[in-house]
């Protein structure tokens, strides 16, 4: 199968199945010799409308499920920002993987590139060799020199202009100084090549999710001081908190954007382990968060989204203020320590059926009520690696030994339980 559009005056093969490229036929190509090559393939209109609302639903979903920044490149792929939220998915090499797996699933061939900017992971993703390509911090400059000059998103007639000079790739581009460079080439040119090697910003405008409770503040002035910050904060807070009130709703993760004077943007989320609306917290949760965003010249607007929500009903507090029932909930003490030293440094042990002691506890939701220990009784600490005992002596072969020698000290036994027999844990297989 080959798609055929109109592009300029002529009519011309803008994709191809993978058996159509095996028979010759590629993009480019024109329609009437790709009819010619191959006359009983199957060639059908090209629909760029659809293709672009597949690639929005896509953004909205990689919105939802993978990051809160995602947004659509023109005109075949994604931008999915991971900084910040790679470690939720197993860090980036096993995220890139299931994203793979699951373009498969949904019927799309997909190439995958992770680089320090949006333009270097665009021309890796599009004119590398590899269907998943990891550029380490630093190594953009390289990555990029043996691709065209075409992966730089460039314009058509600079692209006829660097041929004409006799640049071909985006090595011959690096060692020529900018001045010269942008007169033949354009200065937009210049911009591109600057972005993908980092030394010029290119924000993503993320894909906003209509359904998420979102506000926003367009300040008269520039600000840049932490109480100035801090109030704003407080007035999305509060317009946030009514707008979760009206839909009955809870915030589980909120994520503060400001946008500087310069066009650059200052990103702080924070979290809760259960889903609240009170102003009061969730400032104190953000005012950990002010050291981090940097104001520059001035800031000139922020929006607030809940980006991940819970339903949240009216609590009943009839037996708390009768003074029956006393309740400590120990959320908000998570939040703020989970805010200052991470949510993974926060956890609450829990049992697990497990013969083995190393393997019968675990971590869980510090919220969370363990269940019950084990009935029997077992050492407190347990030594990473086992050590040797010397001199042990028992009255009895079957019973627990009266001494023994630690580290070259005599200790005397006075009661003793057990022993406790560990096997190794597994499946039995039974044949008949």
């Amino acid at each position: 199968m080959a798609l055929i559009d109109k592009v300029g005056r002529r009519e011309e093969v803008v994709a191809a199945c993978e058996g159509a490229r095996a028979l010759g036929i590629h993009p480019g190509m024109a329609a009437t010799h790709a009819r010619a090559l191959v006359s009983d393939l199957d060639f059908r209109s090209a629909d760029p409308d659809a293709d672009r609302i597949i690639l929005d639903r896509l953004a909205l979903l990689a919105v939802r499920r993978w990051s809160p920044i995602a947004a659509v490149t023109p005109h075949d792929g994604l931008w999915i920002d991971l900084t910040g939220c790679d470690h939720l998915h197993g860090g980036e090499e096993r995220f890139c993987k299931r994203l793979l797996a699951f373009c498969r699933r949904a019927g799309f061939t997909a190439r995958i590139a992770v680089a320090d900017t949006p333009g270097a992971a665009f021309a890796l993703a599009r004119y590398g060799r590899d269907e998943l390509a990891r550029i380490e911090p630093g190594g953009i400059a390289n990555a990029l020199a043996p691709l065209p000059i075409a992966s730089l998103r460039l314009a058509p007639s600079a692209i006829s202009a660097a041929r004409r000079f006799g640049f071909e790739r985006v090595a011959d581009l690096l060692p020529v100084a900018r001045g010269p460079l942008a007169r033949r080439l354009g200065l937009p040119a210049i911009t591109r090549l600057d972005q993908a090697l980092g030394a010029v910003a290119e924000p993503i405008a993320p894909r906003i999710d209509v359904e998420l409770p979102i506000v926003e503040r367009r300040l008269l002035e520039p600000i840049g001081t932490a109480e100035a910050i801090e109030q704003v904060m407080k007035d999305l807070l509060c317009d946030l908190a009514n707008v979760l009130r009206e839909k009955g709703l809870g915030a589980r993760s909120l994520r503060l954007t400001g946008l500087r004077v310069d066009g650059t943007e200052q990103n702080v989320a924070v979290g809760t382990s259960r889903p609240t609306r009170e102003v009061s917290h969730l400032l104190r949760l953000f005012k950990l968060r002010i050291d981090r965003i940097d104001p520059g010249m001035g800031i000139e607007q922020f929006r607030m989204i809940a980006a991940h929500t819970e339903p949240l009903d009216a609590v009943d507090l009839g037996a708390v203020l009768a003074g029956e029932t006393l309740v400590r909930d120990p959320a908000r003490l998570v939040d703020v320590i989970a805010g200052r030293i991470g949510p993974s440094a926060v956890f609450r042990l829990a049992p697990v059926e497990s013969h083995v002691p190393e393997r019968a506890v675990t971590r869980s939701d510090p919220l969370v009520m363990p269940g019950k220990w084990p009935a029997w009784k077992r050492p407190v600490r347990l030594f990473a690696r086992p050590e040797p005992l010397a001199r042990v002596m028992a009255l009895m072969p079957d019973q627990p030994p009266r001494r023994f020698e630690w580290r070259g000290q005599t200790h005397k036994i006075v009661a003793g339980d057990g022993p406790e027999r560990i096997h190794g844990e597994g499946r039995a297989l039974i044949s008949r």
